[in-house]
């Protein structure tokens, strides 16, 4: 666990992508489901009778196809990609459901979906983060034991080429795939670092690295500190390790840090609530036809120590459903600003073709039955980030007041 002064509060994009630059994320949950398959194999969803469905007069639709694709081939002059035609028509297909969550995922996306969420992944170990205006690339921190860490990169170092290829203004999603997917073991960075006259160069191994999703640290008066930057199959053993080893360490408060949390899996976020929660609901789920699904927690590891939850406005989704619990059951106190709002569930379900297609099919709701979509959660204290703070990359302790105030609220318990 990290020892350090300074937490990064940028989102997680460098070497190990959760493809989110708005406060979308994955959803709060990945499920794969089928419901039986139709004569070329693709996965179909059982008929019913629910108002809102999709009847398409395919008839129709195929005509049309086939005029556009007779106009194609009479009169475009570059080559066409029949592969890349065909996925965009199903991309779509479900673009027009005009819902910013639901997309079509071809086999090759939902590999790279289906890896972002177990928080293990292949490449260097970096987070990094993009200047919006410059297009420049700076490396936010390296994971400890990493590649990167490893072959000497810092916190603050510009990326200036890949394999000798520049990359300021090149998508950060686009620098990062070529930083996993180059030819070699290794990758040549070319770095611009401040205090030096020249380009820097280093060849850092690319490794299976396991994403430190969780950091802590015990703060003076026996205060410790979690901050959890999203919620991945990874997430819950490092979680429970942090308990353990600020417990070990004499902790007697609690500070849990969800800021710019964008969320994660729902089953993650379940788990590390049952090392927090009295016995009771945790959240539950309603889908179009009422059904109602609900998560619980038996009690049995019940956190009573003085307890914060930082939340900020980029706290989504499964960010929601840790910190709504935690303010429901009355065992901590929320504090920062209000939450995204992101109260409904996504799932991706697997066709046969090694495709997917992700739809919002449920919404969730607090253990108080609060509806957030749309709304977020508000703290119990709200303490807006200084203004000076929130264009930088790191922020130390003593700068961060949101931190210093939930410092205050937990000494001030004690009458300190």
């Amino acid at each position: 666990m990290s020892d350090g002064k300074k937490f990064g509060k940028g989102f997680l994009c460098g070497v190990f992508v959760t493809a989110a630059v708005t406060a979308a994320g994955l959803g709060v949950t990945r499920s794969i489901t089928q419901h039986g398959t139709d004569e070329q194999g693709l996965a179909v969803v059982e008929e019913n009778t629910q108002d809102g469905e999709l009847h398409l007069d395919m008839d129709k639709i195929d005509g049309k196809i086939e005029t556009i694709e007779a106009v194609i081939n009479e009169n475009y002059l570059n080559e066409v990609s029949e592969e890349k035609v065909e996925a965009q028509l199903y991309k779509g297909l479900v673009k027009g459901l005009e819902d910013s969550y639901a997309a079509y995922y071809t086999e090759e996306e939902l590999q790279k979906i289906q890896e972002s969420t177990s928080g293990e992944y292949r490449g260097i170990g970096a987070k990094l983060s993009q200047d919006p205006e410059t297009g420049i690339v700076t490396v936010v921190t390296c994971f400890e034991d990493a590649p990167a860490d490893r072959a000497g990169l810092l916190p603050g170092d510009i990326i200036y080429s890949v394999n000798d290829t520049e990359v300021t203004g090149m998508d950060l999603t686009d620098v990062v795939t070529l930083i996993k997917t180059a030819e070699g073991s290794a990758v040549h960075l070319e770095i611009v670092r401040d205090g030096e006259a020249d380009y820097l160069g280093f060849d850092v191994e690319r490794m299976d690295v396991s994403v430190p999703t969780v950091a802590s640290k015990m703060l003076e008066n026996h205060i410790g500190y979690i901050a959890i930057s999203e919620f991945d199959a990874v997430t819950v053993d490092q979680f429970s390790e942090a308990l353990a080893e600020l417990e070990d360490q004499g902790m007697e408060k609690l500070i849990i840090d969800l800021r710019n949390n964008l969320g994660g899996l729902l089953q993650s976020c379940c788990e590390m609530l049952r090392q927090m929660l009295p016995e009771g609901l945790i959240v539950y789920t309603e889908d179009k036809y009422g059904q109602r699904e609900e998560y619980t927690c038996d009690g049995t590891h019940e956190f009573t120590k003085p307890l914060v939850v930082l939340v900020n406005e980029y706290s989504a989704s499964a960010a929601e459903i840790f910190s709504g619990a935690i303010k429901d059951h009355g065992i901590g106190t929320l504090v920062g600003t209000t939450t995204f709002g992101k109260g409904i569930v996504q799932r991706i379900v697997s066709l046969k073709d090694g495709t997917a297609v992700k739809l919002t099919i449920s919404k969730y709701y607090t253990p108080k039955g609060t509806d957030i979509h749309q709304k977020g959660i508000e703290p119990d204290v709200t303490v807006e980030l200084d203004e000076s703070l929130k264009n930088k990359v790191t922020i130390t302790e003593e700068e961060d007041n949101q931190l210093q105030k939930a410092i205050e609220i937990l000494n001030a318990q004690n009458g300190e």
